[in-house]
């Protein structure tokens, strides 16, 4: 149990941590893109700064490490533990999930200076819990489409999936994996902190504008 839990903490965060946005655009750009808009690597800023090609598969990417973190959780846990019972690969892909976006957020390779988690967050809420995960990107794109900002958009959509995840996930959840869909929403969320205040204080950039206006 202790080598299958290492080994799940292990390989999820390290395919976590992997910086795709900053590989991406010193690739094609050759660029640094934390010196760069936000300074973040995430999807919006690779947008922002590298372009929509770059911003579009970061997104991808960063969806696709979240998504392959979950089904690396399940694998290593049937493989693992012998006879294993549901609850406990569900426990296994939690504990994947969440690694996976704290490698995002805090990745070893750039001083444990990552992204928000958002396209990594949904990434495990996708192979998690599929529905939820689809219902709370929607509130994402209302939200954008109405406001134009893509933080506020992204709060929301963090805050939305545990409420969705309560009603749309059938079966019975153990309350490890309810503690993780809250916890990665929080994370989410805490991390656009700067976003926050900036909202508050009126002078966030709104998607499509410079940030002069």
């Amino acid at each position: 149990m202790v080598l299958a839990t290492l080994l799940i903490v292990a390989a999820s965060y390290l395919l976590g941590s992997i910086p795709t946005g900053y590989l991406l655009v010193r690739l094609f750009r050759h660029q640094d893109i934390r010196q760069a808009g936000s300074g973040n690597i995430g999807a919006t800023n690779v947008l922002r700064a590298g372009g929509k090609g770059l911003g579009a598969a970061t997104f991808l990417l960063d969806m696709l490490k979240g998504c392959s973190a979950v089904w690396l959780g399940a694998l290593l846990g049937g493989l693992l533990l012998h006879n294993c019972p549901l609850d406990k690969l569900y426990e296994a892909e939690a504990l994947a999930a969440l690694c996976a976006v704290l490698g995002h957020v805090f990745p070893v390779w750039l001083h444990f200076r990552g992204g928000r988690g958002v396209s990594t967050g949904f990434g495990v809420f996708l192979a998690a819990t599929p529905l939820a995960a689809l219902a709370a990107i929607t509130v994402f794109f209302v939200v954008l489409a109405i406001s134009r900002y893509v933080s506020l958009a992204s709060i929301l959509g963090a805050a939305s999936f545990p409420l969705f995840a309560t009603f749309l996930v059938h079966g019975d959840r153990p309350p490890f994996f309810i503690a993780v869909e809250i916890a990665v929403a929080l994370i989410i969320i805490v991390k656009h902190h700067q976003n926050i205040r900036r909202l508050i204080a009126g002078t966030e950039s709104r998607l499509g504008k410079r940030k002069s206006a």
